[in-house]
C-alpha cells in the first residue's frame, strides 16, 4: 500500500511532485478543514500537510490512526497540539526560515508607503481626487524602527531597514546579539517611546496573547506607525482602531487577524476595515511565489526523510536525530519513554540476535527518547517483536537504506 498524504491550503505544487516521486499518493485540497472534516479526511493519512487556518487538536490526532507526521508549511506551529503529537509519536516539522526575507520585504515596503501615506493617495486617485500635497509625508531616512522580536525575521528586518538609513531598536525577552548598529533596549515601554515604526515579530505562544492593546498603544509617540505581521492574537484591534481614529497613531499595516476567513473568497470582517493610512493584508507576509516553493521543497523534504530514513532534524516536538544515510546499512528507528538503559537493551537485543550495530545516534526530549541503530544485518520478526512489546516502546520502525 503507498503511503497516503493529505496537502491542505493550497501548499505549493512542488510537495506535492516531491511526494509522487517517492511512490506515495497525494491528495492535494486547497482550503483548510474544520475538525470534524479532518477526522474524516484522516482515514488512512501517514502525512499531514497544512498551513496556518487548519487545527490539530487532541480529537484529530486520535482520529489519526495511520498518522505518522504533520507538516506545517509556515513559520508557526500553534495550530497543532505538539504535546498530543509527542505523545503518540507524531512528529511535527515546519519551515523556521524558508519566508523570512519575504516577510521582511513585506514589512519595508508597508513601512516606506505608510511615510508616505501612500495608502490615501491611492484611494483618492482612484476616486478621482488629485491631492498632490506633502501633509503627513515623511522620507523613512534617520527615523526609528523598533522590532518587538528580534529573532529570524526581526534581525533581517533589522540588517534591511538599515540599508534604507532607519535607526534600528529593538526588545526581545530572550538573549539576542545585535546586528549590524541595532541597539538592544531593556523594555517594551522604552522601545515604544521611542519609536516613529513599531513592527511586531513574535511567536504564537499563549503568554503573548494580547500582548499589545491600549496600555501599549498609549505609551507609543504621536504620529507613530504600528505595524502586525507576527500573529492575530498578540493584538487588541479594537484598541488599534481608537488610535488610528484619534490620530494619536499616524498609520498601521496588519497582515495577521484574530479570526481569519478559512477559504480563499470567504467574507472577511475586521474593526479595522474602511481607516485611512491602514494597510490590511490577507495573511500574505510569506506569501510570495519564491518563499512558498521554498516551503514546499523544504518541509516536504523533511517528511520524506522522517518517513524513508526516521530522520527527525528540525522536529519541533519530538527529540532530533540527524543520522547519516550509509548504503546498504539496515535501520531502527525506536521512539520511547525518556527512562535510562534504553541503548543498552537495543546492544543486548542486537548481541543477543547476532548483529553488529554500524551507527548509532540517540537524542531526548522531555519525557521522549529517539534511538536510530544502523546493523549490518536485518533484524527478524521475532527480535523486533521483543522491543516493540516493552512497555518503554512509542514506536518502533525499520528501514533497508
Amino acid at each position: 500500500m503507498p503511503v497516503k498524504v493529505l496537502l491542505l491550503e493550497n501548499i505549493h505544487p512542488v510537495a506535492a511532485e516531491a511526494f509522487r516521486q517517492a511512490g506515495f499518493e497525494v491528495d492535494a485540497r486547497s482550503g483548510s478543514l474544520g475538525e470534524d472534516e479532518l477526522v474524516e479526511a484522516l482515514a488512512g493519512v501517514s502525512l499531514l500537510g497544512i498551513r496556518s487556518n487548519t487545527t490539530v487538536t487532541p480529537a484529530v490526532l486520535e482520529a489519526g490512526k495511520d498518522l505518522l507526521a504533520v507538516g506545517c508549511f509556515c513559520i508557526g506551529t500553534n495550530q497543532v497540539d505538539l504535546v498530543e503529537a509527542a505523545e503518540r509519536g507524531v512528529a511535527v516539522f515546519n519551515a523556521p526560515f524558508s519566508n523570512t526575507r519575504s516577510v521582511v520585504e513585506l514589512v519595508l515596503g508597508e513601512i516606506i508607503a505608510l511615510a508616505r501615506r501612500l495608502p490615501e493617495k491611492t484611494r483618492r486617485m482612484h476616486e478621482g481626487v488629485w491631492d498632490k500635497s506633502a501633509r503627513g509625508s515623511h522620507e523613512v531616512r534617520g527615523r526609528t524602527l523598533g522590532i518587538v522580536g528580534y529573532g529570524n525575521i526581526g534581525t533581517q528586518l533589522s540588517n534591511v531597514a538599515e540599508a534604507v538609513g532607519l535607526r534600528v531598536i529593538f526588545f526581545d525577552t530572550a538573549d539576542r546579539l545585535a546586528h549590524g548598529n541595532a541597539r538592544r533596549v531593556g523594555s517594551l515601554p522604552e522601545l515604544l517611546a521611542a519609536s516613529d515604526f513599531v513592527s511586531l515579530h513574535v511567536d504564537g505562544r499563549p503568554g503573548n496573547a494580547g500582548l499589545f492593546g491600549a496600555e501599549q498603544f498609549a505609551l507609543m509617540k504621536p504620529g507613530a506607525v504600528f505595524i502586525n505581521a507576527s500573529r492575530g492574537m498578540v493584538v487588541d484591534d479594537a484598541a488599534l482602531r481608537e488610535n488610528i481614529l484619534s490620530g494619536h497613531l499616524s498609520g498601521a499595516a496588519i497582515d495577521v487577524f484574530p479570526i481569519e476567513p478559512k477559504a480563499q473568497g470567504d467574507a472577511f470582517e475586521s474593526p479595522l476595515r474602511g481607516l485611512d493610512n491602514v494597510i490590511l493584508t490577507p495573511h500574505v507576509g510569506g506569501s510570495t511565489q519564491e518563499a512558498q516553493e521554498e516551503i514546499g521543497h523544504f518541509v516536504s523534504g523533511k517528511l520524506l526523510g522522517f518517513v524513508t530514513a526516521g530522520a527527525t532534524a528540525l522536529s519541533v516536538n519530538l527529540p532530533q536525530v540527524a543520522p547519516p544515510q550509509p548504503a546498504g546499512a539496515f535501520r531502527l528507528g525506536y521512539l520511547h519513554a525518556n527512562t535510562p538503559g534504553v541503548l543498552a537493551d537495543i546492544t543486548r537485543l542486537l548481541a543477543d540476535a547476532g548483529v553488529s550495530v554500524t551507527g548509532q545516534s540517540l537524542s531526548t526530549k522531555g519525557e521522549r527518547g529517539y534511538a536510530i541503530t544502523d546493523t549490518d544485518a536485518e533484524l527478524t520478526e521475532a527480535a523486533l517483536s521483543v522491543l516493540g512489546g516493552s512497555p518503554q516502546t512509542v514506536w518502533l520502525r525499520s528501514w533497508r537504506l
